[in-house]
């Protein structure tokens, strides 16, 4: 992907058109364009070089669209950070990516001198955004001075273009070195399957720039001169309020996300008729609460998507079928799937398995990992996606559960999404997850946390009785815990590490 010819030429053909949006500031292609390829220039003279490694650590802003396109213009490669990072997290990634700069804005907790003074490869850290006492744009004052040409040269679609941090922290960091051939994958597929047009207008409703799906927003808007609006947080009103004054046709968020949305008692007051598609990712999601919002917007497809870092996601959609809405579909444009049992062997026909996939969207490696990359990538190039999928006689995918996310329970395997989506089919829950804990017979049993619509409903006995006419009886969790809320991620998945955890200190 040419990032730089792309901005050319919509800054050519739509110079005065929207490129970025948030409440109360807007960006246009011309503006948009020239930003980046200032930012490249910025970087030149500063001694980057094509592969050098640039970090991030900025909030979702059009600063941050900005600064990140135009390292990938300088064919730099991106390492975008999580914003609600700390600081020895911080210095753990950046430490572990040898990135030569740093685009940093300024956060309570976060000393800029203490992190480069502990990452001695860190030759400069550029101060961006706001901070007391400093005029806005920081150490980037300098860029008004630079041309903003359309940078030379040229990458190559093996050249390194992002390094993404999906796990670990102080620990063993998993780097997923994405390249710019991979860039191209997320545009392919959302365009093919989303039926994207130029007059169309994503909303990024707080997916961080530090997950890959917050970096395909920036790809579709750059490859298709899409508008994008943008906000640093998910809010539910705020996004539904997004939604209805800016016209937008097409967004992806996780399935907590509709939950928080449907909890609202407004949302019914919002005119959502501009949308075209709106999308599930990151999780096993329940089609009983994806029909509850189709609801809210009867003209507009709802789809579920699967992908991973690992594979420059997304890579597949269910089908626009409400029945198969539970689905992932089948795998196309060049990725090739197949199920495997625990000893590698290929399952054929209808089964069940672990999903592996292969093809010119799986990454090359996981950085300065050489071991965990043989572990997760075979010879022949299938990755093992760690997800266990059904497929059914029309080669159509569904996600059972995550492997890691599977119990035994008496030798008899539990997935916790099936359960989790059994207890949201009962009326008066509106979250659940479920996680095992030690049992000295059965090894281990089903815990389920529950959110209720009402503080007052029934209890777990009364979800127990409800689970008995849908599951297995080794199925249905031995104890239930009613929570006012359950603790998310920064991409706003359902945070069962720390489930765990807070299970095991009890």
């Amino acid at each position: 992907m040419d990032i730089a010819s792309l901005l050319s030429s919509h800054a050519a053909d739509r110079p005065g058109k929207t490129a970025v949006q948030t409440r109360g500031r807007s960006m246009s292609f011309r503006e948009l364009a020239r930003r980046a390829f200032q930012v490249s220039e910025f970087l030149e003279r500063r001694g980057v070089v094509k592969g050098t490694h640039v970090g991030i650590f900025l909030p979702n802003s059009v600063e941050s669209v900005w600064i990140q396109l135009g390292i990938l213009c300088r064919g730099a490669v991106l390492v975008p950070l999580d914003y609600m990072l700390s600081q020895e997290e911080v210095i753990a990634f950046l430490h572990h990516s040898g990135a030569a700069l740093l685009f940093f804005q300024p956060k309570k907790g976060i000393d800029a001198a203490e992190v480069r003074a502990r990452c001695p490869h860190l030759q400069s850290v550029v101060r961006c955004g706001d901070s007391p006492g400093e005029e806005r744009g920081g150490d980037l004052d300098e860029l008004v001075s630079y041309s903003g040409r359309e940078p030379k040269g040229s990458v190559s679609p093996d050249d390194p273009a992002a390094l993404f941090y999906t796990s670990g922290s102080t620990g063993r960091p998993k780097g997923v070195v994405l390249s710019f051939g991979h860039l191209d994958n997320p545009v392919e597929t959302i365009g093919k399957y989303l039926q994207v047009e130029e007059t169309d207008v994503f909303l990024c409703g707080g997916v961080p720039f530090s997950h890959v799906g917050g970096l395909d927003y920036l790809l579709l808007t750059a490859s298709f001169g899409t508008t994008l609006v943008l906000m640093e947080r998910f809010h539910p009103l705020e996004f539904l309020r997004n939604i209805a004054e800016f016209g937008v046709t097409i967004f992806c968020i996780v399935p907590a996300m509709y939950v928080a949305i449907l909890a609202l008692k407004e949302y019914e007051r919002f005119d959502l008729s501009s949308l075209r598609y709106a999308v599930v990712f990151g999780a096993p999601s329940s089609p009983a609460l994806l029909c509850r919002f189709h609801r809210m917007c009867p003209n507009a497809g709802v789809l579920n998507g699967w992908g991973m870092t690992e594979t420059a996601a997304p890579n597949t959609f269910s089908p626009r079928d409400e029945e198969k809405l539970s689905t992932i579909g089948r795998f196309e444009l060049g990725t090739e799937a197949r199920l495997s049992d625990d000893a590698g062997r290929e399952i054929s026909g209808p089964g069940e398995g672990e999903l592996w996939v292969r093809g010119p969207a799986v990454m090359k490696e996981y950085f300065k990992d050489l071991e965990l990359t043989r572990q997760t990538i075979t010879p022949e190039g299938w990755l093992k996606t760690g997800d266990i999928a059904r497929r059914d006689r029309e080669g159509i995918y569904t996600i059972v559960g995550r492997k890691k996310d599977m119990l035994k329970v008496a030798g008899e395997i539990v997935f916790c999404a099936e359960v989790e989506e059994a207890l949201q089919m009962h009326p008066e829950v509106r979250e659940a997850a479920v996680i095992g804990v030690p049992d000295r017979f059965r090894g281990e049993v089903p815990k389920a946390f529950v959110v209720l619509r009402d503080e007052a409903a029934h209890g777990g006995e009364h979800l127990r009785e409800f689970l008995r006419a849908r599951l297995a009886h080794f199925k249905i969790p031995h104890f239930f815990q009613v929570c006012g809320s359950l603790p998310k991620n920064r991409t706003g998945k359902i945070d069962k590490r720390l489930l765990r955890k807070t299970e095991e200190s009890v």
